[in-house]
Parts: structure tokens; C-alpha cells; sequence
């Protein structure tokens, strides 16, 4: 408790600080969230555990995220930012090429610095539909359906799906686009013991997620996340070139006992962000299977 009215001699701030410790005894988190409550002030008065150019980043990262600084709009110059709060040019100019690192900010030579459109992001911890997210975000869905048959399952495949090998699987190839830009393809196989009527289907109206869902609750879900190099036919469909890498996310679904899908989603790296937000259900505890 003494450390942090050390960190804190503005008797002002003392009682929210001692707050914050009281949340968390993890002293990265207090540190993160006292940053936070401090950045953007000006002056002398900004001391704090972090150094000033992760203040200074603190400060613009939190415009951003409140609204005030909007994508493609202009920030204040190096020098207006030392004279607001109080820093050295050299502590400015680190944190505008970390942030412009980062993709947060664009800097153009001569002209200045903009905030950068954000990459989407796909919820890692749940299972929705990818038309529901663009949606929400206010973009504009549509979708390419590349494939939608009735295959006989490869053996490698049937073992992982516990259904006998050159039995009947529905296989799906679904590129997922936001205003016109392809953002994800989805790679999905259906056990027809649990979506009979998948083939059936307008997926182009009600997307595989959603038609899924209203059959029967998952009761259970893995996810796999690597980064790939994708064979030449998804790069083709994506629109990317030979060196961009691709975020695949792995996913296997059970309704009861039974394996459901087993799919693979790529998205583009320079177009797309998979996370995930969550509460640890005791204090201190994360648990993720």
C-alpha cells in the first residue's frame, strides 16, 4: 500500500489508486489501469510507474477509443503534443512510431499523422456469425458460395469426426465478404446425422452459423488459432498475394456426444484480428480448455 502512494504523491489521485489496488493483486494490471486513469494529463503532474512514451500512447489510444479522434482524421503535430503534455519531442516521436507500428496510426511524410482504420476482429472465444459481425459493425455482408455438396469423408477426417470412413459428409466453401472485400473463407464439413437438410439450404440468406445454431445448442467447442502461408486456390479466393499470411482459425463442435462440423476459417492478416474477451470465474483464475 506504501508503494502506491509513493507512485502517486498528488493526494488527489491517492484514494483512486488505492481503489485500484484493492481490485487486483496482479501489479501488471494495476500498473495498465492507473496508466490509463492518468495518460492525457498535462505536465508535471503525469508521474506514474510507466515511462512517458506508453503515457503519451495511453493518451492518444484513449481518443481513439472514446470517439474524439475518428479514423482518417488528423492528429496534432509533434510539437503541439510537447507542448500539451508536457514531454520531450523525443518521448512524442517514440510513441507515434510505435502506435503507426501497431496500426493504430498512419504517419505520411510532409502531410501528418492520421488515425488508421481499425482491422475487424472475430470473437475467438464464442461461436457467431460471421454476417452478424459485419452487420453490428455496420458493414455491408455478402458471400461467394465456392462449394456446397455431398462428399464420401476421407478417412483422416472420419477418425477425427468419429463417422465411418467413405460415408456420406456435407462440405461447404463460403467466401464472406464486407462491402465487396473478402474477409473470410470458411472450409466446413457437416455430419448430415446432424444437419439432414443442410444442403438444402439458401446459405446466401441465413448463413451456416445461424442455420446450425437453431437446430440443436453446441455443447461443446475447440478452437485451434496458427498463422499460414494458404495453398494458392484460398489466396486466390481471398484476393491476396503469394507472401500474405492468413489467420486460420480451427474449429470442431459437438451437439451431445456427436461431432457436428469440423471447419477452418482463413482470414487475410492485413484485413482481420481474432480475440477474445472474458471474465475468469474466480478471482485470479482463467480457464481455457
Amino acid at each position: 500500500m506504501g508503494f502506491c502512494r509513493a507512485l502517486s504523491p498528488n493526494p488527489g489521485r491517492w484514494e483512486l489508486l488505492s481503489a485500484v489496488f484493492h481490485r487486483t493483486d496482479d501489479f501488471y494490471g494495476e500498473v495498465e489501469i492507473m496508466a490509463k486513469k492518468t495518460a492525457g494529463l498535462a505536465g508535471a503532474d503525469k508521474i506514474g510507474p510507466l515511462p512517458r512514451y506508453r503515457q503519451v500512447k495511453e493518451y492518444i489510444l484513449s481518443r481513439i477509443e472514446s470517439g474524439e479522434l475518428r479514423t482518417e482524421m488528423k492528429i496534432e503535430s509533434e510539437n503541439r503534443l510537447v507542448e500539451l503534455l508536457g514531454v520531450s519531442r523525443m518521448t512524442v516521436n517514440r510513441a507515434i512510431r510505435e502506435l503507426s507500428g501497431e496500426g493504430k496510426l498512419n504517419r505520411i511524410q510532409g502531410v501528418g499523422t492520421f488515425v488508421a482504420s481499425q482491422k475487424p476482429q472475430s470473437a475467438l472465444l464464442e461461436v457467431r456469425s460471421i454476417a452478424s459481425e459485419i452487420n453490428e459493425r455496420g458493414g455491408v455482408y455478402s458471400c461467394d458460395i465456392r462449394l456446397l455438396e455431398e462428399e464420401k469423408v476421407k478417412p483422416s477426417l472420419a477418425l477425427s469426426m468419429g463417422i465411418q470412413p467413405y460415408s456420406a459428409i456435407y462440405h461447404s466453401i463460403i467466401v464472406h465478404m464486407d462491402n465487396g472485400v473478402a474477409i473470410q473463407l470458411a472450409d466446413r464439413f457437416v455430419n448430415p446425422a446432424i444437419a439432414p437438410d443442410y444442403l438444402l439450404q439458401d446459405l446466401s440468406k441465413i448463413s451456416p452459423n445461424e442455420y446450425l445454431l437453431s437446430l440443436a445448442p453446441i455443447s461443446e467447442v475447440e478452437h485451434v488459432v496458427e498463422a499460414v502461408i494458404p495453398d494458392s486456390w484460398i489466396r486466390k479466393l481471398l484476393h491476396i498475394n503469394e507472401a500474405e499470411p492468413c489467420l486460420v482459425l480451427h474449429r470442431k463442435t459437438w451437439v451431445g456426444c456427436e461431432v457436428a462440423t469440423e471447419s477452418s476459417f482463413y482470414y487475410p492478416g492485413s484485413r482481420y484480428t481474432i480475440g477474445g474477451r472474458f471474465t475468469p470465474s474466480n478471482r485470479g483464475s482463467i480457464q481455457v480448455t
